[in-house]
């Protein structure tokens, strides 16, 4: 697996019970993956020759984010590394102009959008749209990064000349008003076979996921097989193999499709503790061409991120953890062993049981502590 994130890391804890062993290409010696993977090698997922290295004598090269140049990938495929998903499929969640043209020519529902190459492009999209219009770089965004609502004519001749001297590929999309976002997580095999988890509802707080609820509360049946069927389809036509993750928007007249990611995906971390296959086998067993796991749902989940604090709390992670357990025993917890930074995901908190109000905050607290060391809404420690 490329990239040593906390992704590879509980990749890597799916591989154990399969009698597999995970390498890991990691760029620092205290990434995720690497602190805990039994073979890692260091080096740049840019590097030509380090990948080259990397994948000499392995089975089969997959990742955990979609970073690695489509160059390089081309190249690796040319001189005979099995490459899942490939460099033709992975291109469409590396490139979003490229994905919303590829969705577009074969009718997947989307919103308006049009190429950006000058701030013309933006006014005029937005006069023919209404504004405030949403503008995203084409390449490298995520977690909110790369995203940018502009409000009217005279913020679009504000950002966008400045964002295109800067060498960023952009395009417009309609401000879409949307009930909630959902996540419809897929997975395929070489060998063609599809599977798909429960449809969740995503809870977003500046651009980061930081809630999901499982399976997506009030959905109806006929919208779920609608959301899946379309993930399913989306992976038949891109030939994609591993977990896709497609994040949708709800809106009055539809689904709508807003990005795609080609691996495992923070929307699906509910499935470690949830469903009877997780995200991570799943994503190995279809990599590796095995039959796909049973994606049932064990109980509903409510996954809450660990976001690091503004100021790292005097007390230890570990001191932390003990008195999680003492008030919610039943908390399933899972720490990435990461730096603590402002907003960084360090971990995820997953509480099981029937999708109430209580289940939710009993979710945030225990993330909230975690990162903060103190409770919320004037819980105390007793």
């Amino acid at each position: 697996m490329v990239g040593g994130g906390q992704l590879a890391r509980m990749t890597h804890q799916a591989a154990i019970s399969l009698g597999q062993s995970l390498r890991v290409l990691a760029a620092g010696e205290n990434e995720s993956a690497g602190l805990v993977a039994g073979e890692v090698v260091y080096g740049h997922h840019t590097d030509l020759e380090a990948l080259r290295s990397f994948a000499r004598g392995v089975d089969v090269l997959t990742f955990d984010h979609e970073h690695v140049p489509g160059e390089h990938l081309l190249t690796l495929a040319m001189e005979g590394v099995v490459v899942r998903p490939g460099p033709g499929a992975l291109a469409f969640a590396q490139n979003k102009l490229l994905m919303r043209e590829r969705m577009a020519a074969h009718d997947f529902p989307g919103p308006a959008f049009a190429e950006v190459s000058d701030v013309d492009d933006v006014l005029k999209f937005g006069e023919a749209h209404s504004w405030p219009v949403v503008l995203k770089a084409a390449t490298g965004g995520y977690d909110g990064r790369g995203v940018w609502m502009v409000d009217s004519p005279a913020d679009a001749r504000g950002l966008v000349p400045e964002l295109l001297d800067a060498g960023t590929s952009l395009l417009v999309e309609e401000k879409v008003a949307m009930r909630r976002e959902l996540s419809a997580l897929v997975a395929r095999s070489p060998f063609g076979q599809g599977a798909a988890w429960p449809v969740v509802e995503t809870v977003q707080s500046n651009g980061i996921n930081t809630e999901v609820l499982a399976p997506a509360p009030g959905l109806t049946a006929r919208r779920t097989q609608e959301a899946q069927d379309l993930a399913l389809r989306i992976a038949t036509e891109l030939d994609v193999v591993g977990v896709l993750a497609v994040e949708l928007f709800e809106t009055d007249g539809g689904l709508l499709v807003n990005e795609l990611a080609m691996r495992p995906h923070n929307s699906g971390h509910w499935t470690m503790d949830g469903s009877r296959t997780s995200q991570f086998e799943q994503h190995l067993r279809a990599v590796l061409d095995y039959p796909l796991g049973v994606t049932e749902l064990l109980s509903p989940t409510v996954m809450a991120n660990v976001l690091g604090a503004p100021e790292t709390p005097a007390m230890r992670p570990d001191e932390r953890l003990h008195h999680l357990f003492a008030r919610f025993p039943d908390a399933r917890v899972h720490l990435y062993g990461k730096g603590e930074r402002p907003g960084r995901k360090l971990g995820h908190v997953n509480m099981l049981g029937p999708l109430t109000d209580e289940l939710r905050q009993r979710a945030r607290l225990a993330s909230h502590w975690l990162s903060h060391a103190e409770w919320l809404d004037g819980y105390q420690i007793h």
